[in-house]
Order: structure tokens, then C-alpha cells, then sequence
């Protein structure tokens, strides 16, 4: 160890050079050397990694210091210090832990906080609320999400979205969690489910109820307007929405109401939010649906860029399969869905009704999105969970199986099979093309969201099966897309997943290794890191990820998770506990 020797006189300060320890006298001063410094103390220290800090740069070789719940500093690498744990990344890459923009995990965290298969990807904070959110809710909303569970089965327990957040926090999760409040979940707050507009003085209503989520911490106003109720609101209504939510910095990002025929259409629509709003405006899960649409991705992403060179906050993030997944119910017409689930049943259970929807099923000019005919053939869709005892044997079947081993016609067996499980029933539609996904991911703009549960194949979970996204996407980004396609230096994709969503949304502090960043971090292996979850054994870990950091505590340790539960409530903007924060 060196230091600069400085000689104090009545004229100031002189540095005379620099001497190792132990080798400093000074003649004639009768003074002993100055004792060496106190090593500095951490909670945690992780050495001897390759440290990408998120921003974009080529990674550093620096120890990092944490204490408590942020990252206290970024030492040269071999610096002296000591730490109550060490941590050797053995040349591994350390980043921010990952953020899911676009997830559902909120009933399965209350299943089992830990959020295995998402920790295990490196994901650190879930981010709810695609045009459903938890709250806020009234007696009929509460009382029809009661009837309408599944396989978890939980009390609701809380009223707003704020409520909600906390009471999952008090239950001890492994992630951390933040969400938008749903556009749908305000609308059926206030309207029902019908097929209705509101009223002045219904949407200020509306306006308020976003205003209070904001208020509570929510991000902005999510939408989801391809599926009934959500696709009878009009654009002013979501741009009324999206303004209530500007008004303390919250932001848009919408499941747009067309990803296929219509896809222009819905994307000037969401890029006309973003100019009224001025606010960060995303596209969830940017695609082109359906074969004859593919071209329509390049005109998408060129919409958009130009949206953004004339100063628009607009983005979108993806995620990384030809396959989405949603309900049988995006098989049917919008109309017929007025009314809600039991409406809904009685319909289809009357022969007139049944007929005209069959009509309107097998049109594809009817002027809705019907993604079973964007999928092309029944052996497209595939089926990946029931809420019925009786016809979970059906999971991992196609719409062609099913029909040819009833001996239906495609239409009446998905309409049978709704009324049967009394449920959307959980479906895989093949729709985009591998091109796209690539051109997509190639977009800086884009970041990533797995639009699903965050689960362990154990308990519970096995009733139902899910999409490979739930335990591959983030793994197969880095994996497949960045290491073998090379769509993009790791740097760059370390972005994506924290800096970049970090600051669309305003998060503070979050996707990030600066001194007083939260210390969410993660270490894997760059050459190794890797999905092994399909569409036939969608419930398979992905490997690479050694370590996981969440506030400090270490949930994932050589693979395997420890069982700590440290997750927070992430806060949005518009948070009224932000020192000098008023409503």
C-alpha cells in the first residue's frame, strides 16, 4: 500500500510523493507514522466478478460493497475490505437484478412467495396490472373474482390495489412487486361489464379511482382493450384514464386493441395517448399476429420510431416466443362477452345466440380479433389449463385433438368446452414468425416481460400446465437470442431487462449498481445461462443463474433458492410516501 506524504508548514499543505507503508521518517520531527486506515465493512461483498452496471458500457472488473438493503460502493477490484459475507463470483457476470415488466404472478405469489421459476432467471421485481389489476374492487367485483378462481384459491382481503400490494408484502415474497391499476378493473369498478359508455361524471369518477392507485404507489394505468369489457371503451376514455395518471407522472402501456388486421390502427391510437399524455407511453408484447400481418412488424417499428424522433416517450417490450397465450374467450366476438361470465354462459347455452357467434367465429372479416383464425388451423392452438377436474386430462392437447376425439366442429367444441369449465380456459396460440421475434429484440426500445406466473413444478402448480415463457424468457433472451444469435452485446441486453424499464417507469433506485441503489443484484455465467423449458415440458428450470440478491438477501444460492422472502413494494411516482409528496 502507498500514500501521498504531505509536509504542513505555516505557508499550507505540500505533497512531497508517494511511499510505500512503513517507509516514512521524518528527520528531526520525532513523530511516528500514521496508522493505516481501518479496512471499510460490508454486509456483503462479491468480488472477483465482471460487473455490468446496466447502462449500456462494457463491463468492469470492481468488488461490490453492500450493506443493508442498497449498494454502498464499487471498489477496485482486490481492494481491501471485509464483509459478514463473501461472495466469489469467480469471473461471472454481476448485474441489477432482472425486472418483469409484464407479469403475472400476482395470484401466484400468494400461492407461494417465492417465485421460484422467475428468481431462478434472475428476476428480481414482477410488475402487475395488464389491464386487470387487484384493486381496486367493490362487493360484485370481490364476489365475482371469488367464483371465478381456479386452482389457487385465496380470501380477498383487501380493497385497493394499495391494499393488495401491501397484504402480498406482509405474506413474505421473494420479488419484489409493482403494478399499474387496470383500465378494465376501473371500468367494471364503475360501469359493470356491459356494453356501455360513461357518463361525465361516471368517467371523473373513473379519473379519481386511477388519481387514488396513484396515489398508492401504482406505476400508471395499464389497458388491455382486445378482450371484452376492455374493448368497449372508446379512446377518450383511456386517454381520460391515462391523463388522471399523467397528472403525478404515471405512465400508459396498453395490450393494443388490434395486434393483428388492425395493428396500425391500434398503434396510432396508443402513440396518439403518448402525445396527449407526454408521458411514457409501451406496447405490451410487440407482434405482428397472424401470417398475412408479418409484414406489418417493420411498419411497426418504423411507426414508432418516428413517433419517437418527433419526441414521444413511446416503447414496447416483448417476449420471446412465436406462441402467446391467453383464453379460449379470444376465439369468440366481443359482443357476446357483455354482461360478464354468467351472461356470457346463458348466451351461448340459447341456440339463436350459439349460431349467430358460430357465424361470426368462422368470419374473418367479422371485425374483431379472433386469434384462433390468426393462428391459421386448430393444431395451433393448444390448450394449457381448465379450472375442471373433469377436463384437466385435455391440457396439452390441441383444438383439433379435442374436437376430432369429441367429433365436434371446432367452433362448438370451443364454446362447449367454455361452458364446461366455466372459465376462459387457458390457451396457446402459435401467431408470429421467428423473423419478427428477432427484429423486435434488435430494437433498443424494447424490453422484456414474460406475461406470465412465476411458479415451481411442485404442489399446486402441477393441476394446471403453463407456457414455457414462465420458465425460460428471460434466460432464453440471454441465452439463445444474445449469446448464439447475437442480436446484441451483453451489455446492451443487461440494459434491456434493468436501466431501461427502470427508467420508463420512474422506478426509483431500482436496475441499477450506483452507491444507494437497492442492492437487487444477480450473477450467472454468461456462457452457460439457458432455457430448457418447451411447449411439450413447459415446467423445466432454466440453469446459469448462480446467484440471486434481493434488498440485500440472498434468495438464490449455487442455484438452488434459499427460501428468503425480502421482497418490497416498489413505489411509482405519484406515491404519496415520497418525502415531500402531497395529494
Amino acid at each position: 500500500m502507498s500514500r501521498i506524504v504531505q509536509i504542513v508548514s505555516s505557508i499550507g499543505v505540500f505533497s512531497v510523493g508517494v511511499l510505500t507503508a512503513g517507509a516514512l521518517t521524518l528527520a528531526g520531527c520525532g513523530t511516528s507514522p500514521p496508522q493505516p486506515a481501518a479496512l471499510a465493512h460490508y454486509d456483503l461483498l462479491i468480488r472477483n466478478g465482471l460487473v455490468y452496471d446496466g447502462s449500456g458500457t462494457p463491463p468492469r472488473r470492481v468488488d461490490i460493497g453492500v450493506r443493508g438493503d442498497r449498494v454502498a460502493a464499487l471498489l477496485p477490484a482486490g481492494s481491501p475490505a471485509e464483509a459478514a459475507q463473501v461472495l466469489d463470483a469467480k469471473g461471472q457476470a454481476v448485474a441489477p437484478g432482472f425486472i418483469n415488466v409484464l407479469s403475472w404472478a400476482n395470484e401466484s405469489l400468494i400461492a407461494d412467495g417465492r417465485g421460484v421459476s422467475d428468481t431462478k432467471q434472475g428476476v428480481t421485481l414482477e410488475i402487475f396490472g395488464e389491464g386487470w389489476s387487484m384493486g381496486p374492487l367493490n362487493p360484485e367485483m370481490k364476489a365475482e373474482m371469488l367464483r371465478q378462481q381456479g386452482d389457487i384459491r385465496y380470501p380477498i382481503e383487501w380493497t385497493t390495489l394499495g391494499n393488495y400490494l401491501d397484504y402480498l408484502q406482509r405474506r413474505g415474497i421473494t420479488p419484489n412487486i409493482a403494478s399499474f391499476v387496470g383500465a378494465t378493473t376501473v371500468r367494471i369498478h364503475e360501469l359493470g361489464e356491459g356494453d356501455i359508455q360513461p357518463t361525465p361524471v361516471q368517467l371523473a369518477r373513473m379519473q379519481d379511482e386511477v388519481r387514488a392507485a396513484m396515489h398508492e404507489g401504482a406505476l400508471g394505468i395499464g389497458a388491455s382493450i382486445i378482450y371484452a369489457p376492455a374493448s368497449y371503451a372508446k379512446t377518450t376514455e383511456l386517454t381520460a384514464l391515462a391523463n388522471a395518471a399523467a397528472e403525478s407522472g404515471g405512465g400508459y402501456v396498453a395490450h393494443m386493441r388490434s395486434e393483428a388486421n388492425g395493428l396500425q390502427d391500434a398503434l396510432d391510437e396508443t402513440i396518439g395517448i403518448a402525445r396527449a399524455t407526454k408521458q411514457h407511453t409501451e406496447v405490451y408484447h410487440l407482434k405482428a399476429a397472424g401470417e398475412r400481418n408479418w409484414p406489418k412488424m417493420a411498419q411497426a417499428i418504423a411507426s414508432i420510431d418516428g413517433a419517437r424522433a418527433q419526441g414521444l416517450d413511446v416503447a414496447a417490450d416483448m417476449y420471446v416466443y412465436t406462441a402467446g397465450a391467453t383464453g379460449l374467450d379470444a376465439s369468440i366476438p366481443p359482443w357476446v362477452q357483455a354482461g360478464g361470465r354468467e351472461a356470457l354462459n346463458q348466451r351461448l347455452r340459447d341456440p339463436k345466440t350459439r349460431a349467430r357467434v358460430i357465424a361470426d367465429m368462422k368470419d374473418p372479416n367479422a371485425g374483431w380479433e379472433n386469434l384462433r383464425l390468426q393462428a391459421g388451423s386448430p393444431e395451433r392452438v393448444l390448450f394449457i389449463g381448465f379450472k375442471s377436474e373433469k377436463l384437466k386430462p385435455l391440457i396439452g392437447r390441441t383444438l383439433a385433438q379435442v374436437a376430432a376425439q369429441r367429433g365436434t366442429p371446432v367452433e362448438d367444441t370451443v364454446l362447449d368446452l367454455m361452458l364446461e369449465d366455466d372459465s376462459r380456459v387457458d390457451t396457446a396460440y402459435f401467431l408470429m414468425s421467428e423473423d419478427n421475434v428477432e427484429l423486435g429484440l434488435r430494437q433498443p426500445w424494447v424490453s422484456l416481460g414474460s406475461d406470465a406466473e412465476s411458479s415451481a413444478p411442485e404442489g399446486i402448480f402441477l393441476k394446471s400446465s403453463t407456457h414455457p415463457r414462465a420458465y425460460g424468457n428471460f434466460a432464453r433472451f440471454l441465452g439463445h437470442y444474445v449469446r448464439e444469435r447475437r442480436l446484441m452485446p451483453l451489455e446492451e441486453a443487461i440494459r434491456r431487462l434493468t436501466r431501461l424499464p427502470a427508467g420508463n417507469w420512474k422506478l426509483r433506485d431500482r436496475g441499477c449498481l450506483d452507491p444507494g441503489c437497492h442492492a437487487d443484484l444477480v450473477v450467472f455465467d454468461p456462457a452457460t445461462i439457458s432455457d430448457h423449458s418447451t411447449f411439450e415440458k413447459p415446467m423445466v428450470f432454466a440453469t446459469g443463474v448462480s446467484d440471486v440478491f434481493v434488498n440485500g438477501v440472498q434468495v438464490l444460492r449455487a442455484g438452488e433458492h434459499t427460501g428468503a422472502t425480502p421482497g418490497q413494494v416498489v413505489r411509482g411516482p405519484g406515491w404519496t410516501g415520497w418525502a415531500g409528496a402531497t395529494k
